[in-house]
C-alpha cells in the first residue's frame, strides 16, 4: 500500500472500498506489474514501452481500509456480536463459481476458505401453502458444490489484506467528498481539504452513489414494497449443506448454510416481508422471533433456538440509464441492484469488476486512453446484456410469486413439480446459477 500524499494525480480513482471496489483495485494492481510487457522484439528491455510503468490507483472509502487478521477481527469476542456470542456477521453473499474463479485468480480464495466459508451442495425451493417443490444437486452437473456462502466482511478483509501488498494508495474514513468533474483530470476534495486528481473515476459507492449523482447519470428504480430482515440463527438440526428457500404469502424466506461452530448449527437468513409485517417481526422479542421463524420455515431444520441481532433494509431494484458518462464509470450497486431472491447481487458486481479490469488492461497495453468512450462503451455493452437479463428474470419471479391469486398459485406449484421432474432443464438452470465465463476475460 502506498503512502498518502497531500496532493497527487492518479490514472484511476475507485470511489468505494466494498467488495466490488476492492476487487477492482486488486485486479488492476495485479495486472500492471513493472515486468509485464517490458521487453521489445530484440529481447532487450523496451525503455519506450508505456506498460513498464504501472497504472497509479487510488482507493477511497468512508470506512477503514486497513489490513487485519480476518479470523481475529470477526471472532465472536468482538463487541458487535458479544451480546449473543454469535460467531458470524449477518451480512453474507452466495458466491457462484464464476466469482470464486476470479478470487482464485486474484490469489485470495485460499485466505477466504481458511477464515470462513460454507460450500453448499444442494438447493431446495418450495411454496407454503402449496405442494410444489424443486431440488437441485451439484452432482447432477458433476460439480462438488453449487457455491459458497461467505460473510461479506470476510471477503472484504481478504481483499484489503492483499491490497496492502500492492501499489494502491488508500484514503479511508472519507465520509465527505467533493467532486469537480469539470477539471482535467477530475478533482476530488478529501475530508481534510487536500485534493487528488484522477483520469478515470470508478463509482463503486453503492446504490446511493454520490459520484453517480454528481456525474448526472439517471437511475430507474422499482420499489418492491418489501423489507428484508437479515440475521444469523442457531438451528436445532444441521443444514445438510443445503440452501433453502420457501415462498410464503408474505414473501420469500431463505436459510443459507453457515459452518458449524463448537458443535452448534448456524444459518444466515433473509426474510422478505411487507413493511407492516416487518415492523411486527422486527420489534418482537427474541423468543417470539425464533418461534415465528420456526413456524414460517415449517421447522425444516427443527427449532430455531436463538437469533443474533436483526438488520432491516428496504428492497428495490435499480438500473442506471448508462454505465458511464465522460470519465466516470459505474460498477456494482452504483450501476444496478436486484432483488436478493437468487443471491446474485454481489456476483453481478464482481463480473462488472472482471470485465472493466479486462477492458482497462487491453486499452493500457495498446497505449490507448483508458477513459476513452469506446473503452467504456464496450464495458457497458458487455455488462448491460447480462444485467438486464437478470433484472427481467428476477422481476418475473417476483411478480409470479408475489400474487396470491388461486390460479397463479396453482400454476406456480404445477410448474415447480413439473420442473423438478425434468433432469435436463434442472441441469440447465443449475449451470446458469454457477455463473458465466466472464471471469476468464481477466486472464486472457
Amino acid at each position: 500500500m502506498r503512502s498518502r500524499p497531500s496532493e497527487s494525480t492518479f490514472d484511476i480513482i475507485i470511489v468505494g472500498g466494498g467488495v466490488v471496489g476492492a476487487s477492482l483495485a486488486l485486479a488492476l494492481s495485479q495486472t500492471f506489474t513493472e515486468t509485464e510487457n517490458s521487453f521489445n522484439k530484440t529481447g532487450h528491455p523496451d525503455k519506450n514501452n508505456r506498460s513498464q510503468k504501472p497504472l497509479s490507483i487510488a482507493l477511497l472509502d468512508c470506512q477503514s481500509l486497513h489490513a487485519t487478521n480476518a479470523s481475529e477481527d470477526n471472532d465472536s469476542s468482538s463487541s458487535e456480536y458479544e451480546p449473543n456470542l454469535f460467531p458470524y456477521s449477518p451480512r453474507v453473499s452466495a458466491l457462484n463459481h464464476a466469482t470464486i474463479r476470479f478470487f482464485q485468480t486474484l490469489g485470495i480464495w485460499n485466505s477466504i476458505q481458511e477464515t470462513r466459508s460454507c460450500p453448499y451442495h444442494h438447493m431446495t425451493v418450495w411454496e407454503n401453502p402449496g405442494t410444489g417443490h424443486i431440488d437441485f444437486d451439484a452432482s447432477a452437473i458433476n460439480c462438488n458444490d453449487i457455491g459458497h456462502i461467505v460473510e461479506n466482511q470476510v471477503i472484504r478483509q481478504a481483499l484489503l489484506n492483499a491490497i496492502a501488498q500492492r501499489s494502491v494508495t488508500c484514503f479511508d474514513h472519507q465520509s465527505s467528498l467533493t467532486f469537480n468533474l469539470d477539471t482535467k483530470p477530475s478533482q476530488i476534495i478529501l475530508n481534510d481539504g487536500s485534493a487528488i486528481y484522477g483520469s478515470l473515476l470508478i463509482a463503486a459507492d453503492g446504490a446511493q452513489s454520490v459520484l453517480r449523482s454528481v456525474a448526472g447519470i439517471p437511475v430507474k428504480r422499482q420499489d418492491y414494497r418489501h423489507h428484508a430482515i437479515v440475521t444469523t440463527v442457531e438451528t436445532e438440526h444441521y443444514h445438510q449443506d443445503t440452501a433453502w428457500q420457501v415462498f410464503l404469502e408474505t414473501g420469500p424466506l431463505a436459510f443459507l448454510p453457515m459452518p458449524d461452530h463448537k458443535g452448534k448449527h448456524y444459518c444466515s437468513i433473509v426474510w422478505s416481508l411487507v413493511p407492516d409485517v416487518a415492523d411486527t417481526i422486527e420489534s418482537s422479542s427474541d423468543q417470539d422471533f425464533c418461534e415465528n421463524l420456526s413456524l414460517a420455515f415449517e421447522q425444516t431444520l427443527g427449532r430455531v433456538i436463538r437469533a443474533d441481532h436483526r438488520l432491516r433494509f428496504p428492497l428495490s431494484q435499480s438500473h442506471a440509464s448508462s454505465y458511464y458518462h465522460q470519465n466516470v464509470v459505474l460498477t456494482g450497486d452504483a450501476a444496478h441492484t436486484i432483488h436478493p431472491l437468487a443471491g446474485q447481487g454481489v456476483n453481478l458486481g464482481i463480473q462488472d469488476a472482471v470485465v472493466l479490469a479486462a477492458e482497462i488492461r487491453r486499452a493500457y497495453q495498446r497505449q490507448d486512453n483508458i477513459a476513452g468512450q469506446h473503452i467504456l462503451s464496450r464495458y457497458q455493452r458487455c455488462r448491460k446484456t447480462s444485467v438486464l437479463s437478470m433484472i427481467h428474470t428476477m422481476k418475473g419471479f417476483h411478480d409470479l410469486f408475489s400474487s396470491n391469486h388461486l390460479t397463479l398459485r396453482w400454476l406456480r406449484n404445477t410448474g415447480l413439480r413439473i420442473t423438478d421432474r425434468q433432469a435436463l432443464l434442472k441441469q440447465f438452470l443449475l449451470k446458469q446459477a454457477l455463473g458465466s465465463s466472464e471471469a476468464s476475460f481477466f486472464t486472457k
